[in-house]
């Protein structure tokens, strides 16, 4: 089975995507499962994995009812406010949906990362890793070593970094995020999404040698067990076509990868993870 991780379904006119502006001119259009379905029949997926992409209840119920009209949606990864006394409400009412299949915390987009070091925070999220719930963590480097604290503090945390955390490809930025992805590494239930790297570079003028680097540390550090492919498609149109992105992780690849890592990073080891 190889599936996309990471990709996401919007309609502009709901009003959930204030970070999608007229001058993200290529992101600033409806983006459907008739969209992506060739892309995915081209490089021979199964299916994929919808992320929410804007921090409300209704848009996760918006692609959770997309995803229940749509055979190629394995499944979806939803949103959820550790931080709102409800927040168990909106998780019981998401599961209901067989599609559904975890949600994500937006670590990004906080002025202050040290919020999710807060005990109420810590104590719901040890709530969900007890029940073995999949958690996408989104964050930029900077905020690694935050994210490193929680961790620490429920280590038995099932969780998938996005993005390989965000390191600043374009400035050359590795060494800092080199050190923290290990330490995250130490964790046996923290996996790591080859996914959203080439906006991360330069969008115009990125090569794919600058990719290397990066890949290969993930891979090193995670091994071919908990790593998981994504396209970040649409997002990656800022910078790529799906088929460049595809390309840019295979040119990275190891000589010494053969078939059966290659399944893993390409589907299996998502099955896996999000209990599809």
């Amino acid at each position: 089975m190889r599936i996309d991780t990471h990709q996401h379904y919007w309609r502009i006119d709901r009003g959930d995507y204030g970070w999608i502006t007229p001058e993200h001119s290529v992101l600033y259009r409806d983006f459907m499962p008739s969209d992506l379905e060739p892309l995915l029949n081209q490089h021979n997926f199964n299916g994929s994995i919808i992320v929410q992409a804007a921090p409300t209840i209704d848009e996760t119920n918006y692609i959770l009812a997309l995803a229940d009209q749509t055979s190629s949606v394995l499944g979806v990864v939803g949103w959820l406010d550790l931080f709102d006394p409800d927040h168990r409400k909106y998780y019981d009412q998401f599961r209901r949906s067989s599609k559904f299949k975890g949600f994500r915390i937006m670590i990004q987009d906080m002025p202050d990362a040290s919020r999710i070091l807060d005990p109420q925070f810590i104590d719901r999220l040890r709530g969900y890793a007890a029940e073995d719930v999949p958690v996408d963590l989104l964050l930029v480097s900077e905020q690694m070593e935050t994210v490193l604290q929680l961790l620490q503090k429920v280590p038995n945390l099932r969780s998938v970094i996005n993005h390989i955390a965000k390191p600043s490809i374009k400035s050359r930025e590795f060494e800092s995020w080199a050190r923290y992805l290990s330490d995250f590494a130490q964790f046996p239930g923290i996996y790591c999404k080859l996914s959203g790297m080439v906006t991360e570079a330069d969008h115009k003028q990125w090569r794919l040698e600058e990719f290397t680097l990066y890949i290969r540390k993930v891979l090193e550090e995670f091994g071919p067990d908990r790593v998981m492919f994504g396209s970040d498609w649409p997002v990656c149109l800022l910078a790529a076509e799906y088929g460049q992105v595809m390309e840019i992780l295979l040119h990275a690849l190891p000589e010494t990868w053969g078939e059966s890592e290659r399944d893993r990073l390409f589907g299996m080891n998502a099955k896996v993870f999000y209990k599809l």
